[in-house]
């Protein structure tokens, strides 16, 4: 698969984008042989924008705002999406927070209609609030009691300590028992501003129809968000042991990594795919296809508007961590010495072209790529662009982001479970 295969002949995407005169960016990939659409209200806010005090607050707002507006209880706006065959959902991030919908194109008036019903016209009721905090506070209990989750929620508290990004997204048990409906409209009136909105949606969507819709739902929305700087955290590095009664050690390991927005992205992407991406990966076939030391094994990039890490996670025995944590730092020694050979690199980049083209079947993985791209990048990046970078990404950029980010071999690492009381330290597994 050569330069741009994946992509046939280069031929654009259909990609419009409109700026109302509040900033609100409107963004649609309209596909007329698509018989869906989705579409999304993406807000620039996340969990990294947050006081100590907010901890949880974009997630816990996220959830009310399905529990009621001046024209729909909560029990309506469930109903009127999934009565004619959609879906109608929400996720908060970090940096961002989006409202979301797929139906029939002939039902997208209604999804229109319900999300901007939702974030105009929420209510708040503190009976809804009470029995969310409830739902949440058994959403933070049920993280703590899946390990996988848990591990990477202490991973991040030991890599960011004392930033935002140290801290989970639903927020703690002390932080969402205090919020209360004055926080949430305070909230909406400093962050869910129009200046800070990205609308999209892809399939089968009319851009100037949407435009027009926004415009009337949306055009009496006024104000810049307030926002707090995003800083540059400083990552510790270190291990972090977390002893609990498990039957696995819960193992995550990483090193200072990339932003989601520098230059050299995507020799980054074909780097982690071949580290860890994917049974072919080498973690994967070194680890457990080889020596059958963990069951789970792979790596991935976690990226943001300026920093990030590239992580590893496992799932494993006791008795091998210190193994899979030499085969790690063996394989990440390696690839910083040697690079990749030409079959891997190649492998590597048409497994992502691969995954790309497949996403493209998806009008949701649509709709996200173009409220992501501009977001991170303030214009459209069409696949075939994308394509060519990863088909363009050489042994030498594989080798010289290998050598920056594992330059020094030190890592953070933190260990869950049922662990020796002995024997586990940051010199025993050469993390010091």
């Amino acid at each position: 698969m050569g330069r741009g295969a994946v992509l046939g002949n280069h031929e654009p995407t259909n990609v419009r984008k409109t700026t109302l005169p509040n900033g609100i960016r409107v963004l649609t990939e309209p596909i007329p042989q698509f018989s869906s659409a989705t579409i999304g209200i993406w807000v620039e806010n996340g969990s990294r924008f947050e006081s100590p005090a907010q901890n949880g607050i974009s997630h816990f707002l996220e959830h009310m705002l399905f529990k009621g507006t001046t024209r729909r209880t909560a029990r309506a706006v469930a109903e009127e999406i999934e009565s004619l065959g959609g879906t109608l959902n929400a996720f908060t991030g970090r940096e961002v927070t989006c409202y979301h919908a797929k139906v029939l194109s002939e039902h997208l008036p209604i999804a229109v209609d319900v999300l901007s019903d939702i974030f105009l016209h929420s209510t708040f009721p503190e009976e809804e609030i009470e029995r969310e905090r409830t739902v949440i506070l058994a959403e933070i209990s049920e993280v703590e009691d899946s390990p996988d989750q848990y591990v990477q929620v202490l991973f991040d508290e030991g890599f960011w300590p004392g930033d935002a990004l140290s801290r989970p997204i639903c927020g703690t048990a002390a932080t969402v028992s205090g919020m209360g409906r004055d926080d949430f409209l305070a909230f909406v009136r400093e962050r869910y501003r129009p200046d800070r909105l990205v609308i999209a949606a892809a399939g089968g969507v009319d851009h100037d129809w949407l435009v027009d819709e926004v415009a009337q739902r949306f055009g009496a929305l006024e104000g810049v968000a307030s926002r707090p700087s995003e800083g540059l955290p400083e990552p510790r590095l270190g291990l972090g042991l977390h002893r609990k009664k498990l039957e696995q050690v819960q193992m995550m390991l990483g090193v200072p990594g990339i932003s989601a927005v520098d230059e050299e992205r995507y020799a980054a992407f074909v780097l982690n795919t071949a580290l860890g991406d994917g049974m072919s990966s080498r973690l994967f076939q070194e680890v457990r296809e080889k020596r059958g030391k963990a069951y789970s094994i792979y790596s991935y990039l976690d990226s943001f508007s300026n920093t990030g890490y590239l992580g590893v996670y496992a799932a494993l025995g006791a008795d091998a961590v210190r193994e899979v944590v030499g085969i790690v730092r063996a394989q990440f020694e390696e690839v910083a010495r040697e690079g990749l050979p030409v079959d891997e690199l190649e492998r590597a980049k048409n497994q992502i072209k691969g995954g790309m083209l497949l996403g493209l079947e998806s009008t949701a993985a649509r709709m996200r790529r173009l409220a992501v791209n501009e977001i991170y990048f303030g214009r459209n990046i069409e696949p075939h662009e994308v394509a060519d970078a990863i088909s363009d990404v050489g042994p030498d950029d594989v080798l010289g982001m290998a050598q920056r980010l594992f330059h020094d071999g030190r890592m953070a690492a933190a260990l869950l479970g049922d662990l020796p009381d002995s024997a586990l330290d940051e010199a025993a597994l050469g993390l010091s």
